[in-house]
């Protein structure tokens, strides 16, 4: 028997967007965490947490639309397509923030305020953005001979731009958890107690999208409640509220890496949730990863690359975070 391509690049490509969303999540959560922060102090050691590792992070970004192209390019086509505007508000957001991001520790005292300001305002519009994406994937799109035929503003819908604010308080409760873990002090205290909230704000979202889903899509909830896919999704709403209950509990405590850990575990537990919804469709809600595959020729050659570079990027990634594992104090940073 062959190995299945489509299927091994589609488990490839769905541990790159993954790995995108557990790194850049708390570095956009620093971002959308500044407006809660007033003192100067405390945002330049917010944003020297990440300092030494954020370039990185956006890496699994840039892979995945590189393979996503590369492997089943129908669905780049279509998928593109479909979101141009958001992708584009995502990207102008990462690419302001970024430049806010250098620019605020050589701002004068006179532009620091402006600086601080264009940081946060680009993690908010970049995150939006992914979660509109995201809840214009899940909603579907039009096509009609392999090609997008929907329109510019299909994606604008009160599902997507809710998703859009889960998102946002995802990528918060990451941020919140991250400087609990990277921090100490009153900035820790602070995180821990803010960090409360937005844990049972992100409980009430997934409630919500959960509920959402399968009501305004037949086809998903054919998939949540049909053997065996229910019995594999049947554990998915108690570990949610499992890992909430102990990620208050430990924000509560003394922990510091602990509550990081929960909501990574949180987020990977909707992520799962969606793969369930979506599988096998790679362009929802009737194109699967085998429709839109590219040839095999061309995707054993990619694949030939990608178990090559991948390994690279791991070992660059669990490098740097080893180097800058410790605490990060006011005055200390590394930037």
């Amino acid at each position: 028997m062959g190995i299945d391509l489509p299927l091994l690049w589609a488990i490839i490509i769905g541990f790159g967007l993954m790995m995108y969303v557990i790194m850049d999540g708390f570095d956009l959560g620093i971002g959308i965490l500044f407006p809660f922060v007033s003192t100067r102090e405390d945002r330049d050691t917010m944003v020297n947490t990440v300092a030494p590792v954020w370039d990185g992070n956006e890496t699994w970004l840039a892979f995945g639309g590189a393979a996503l192209l590369a492997v089943f390019p129908l669905a780049y086509s279509v998928i593109l397509s479909a979101l141009y505007l958001p992708l584009i508000f995502m990207l102008a957001g990462l690419i302001w923030r970024g430049v806010a991001f250098e620019f605020r520790f050589k701002a004068d005292e006179a532009h620091r305020p402006f600086w601080d300001k264009a940081f946060a305002w680009g993690s908010y519009i970049a995150t939006v953005s992914q979660g509109v994406a995201l809840g214009a994937f899940i909603n579907g799109f039009e096509v009609r001979e392999r090609a997008y035929a929907g329109g510019l503003f299909d994606w604008l819908t009160p599902f997507s731009l809710f998703a859009g604010v889960g998102l946002l308080v995802a990528y918060a409760l990451l941020g919140t958890t991250w400087l609990v873990m990277k921090t100490e002090g009153a900035l820790q205290q602070r995180m821990r107690k803010l960090g409360q909230p937005i844990t049972i704000a992100l409980l009430v979202a997934i409630a919500i999208v959960s509920l959402w889903t399968p009501y305004a899509h037949a086809e998903v909830a054919g998939r949540w409640f049909s053997l065996p896919n229910l019995l594999f999704f049947a554990p998915v709403p108690v570990l949610v509220l499992l890992a909430t209950w102990a990620l208050l509990k430990t924000l509560g405590g003394d922990s510091h890496a602990a509550p990081f850990v929960l909501a990574l575990l949180l987020l990977f537990l909707g992520y799962t949730g969606l793969a369930i919804s979506l599988w096998p469709n790679i362009i929802p809600p009737t194109v699967s990863i085998w429709d839109a595959a590219a040839p095999p020729q061309s995707m054993g050659f990619t694949l030939v690359g990608a178990l090559f570079i991948i390994p690279f990027i791991l070992a660059y990634t669990a490098w740097s975070y080893y180097v800058f594992r410790g605490k990060v104090r006011a005055g200390e940073g590394y930037h």
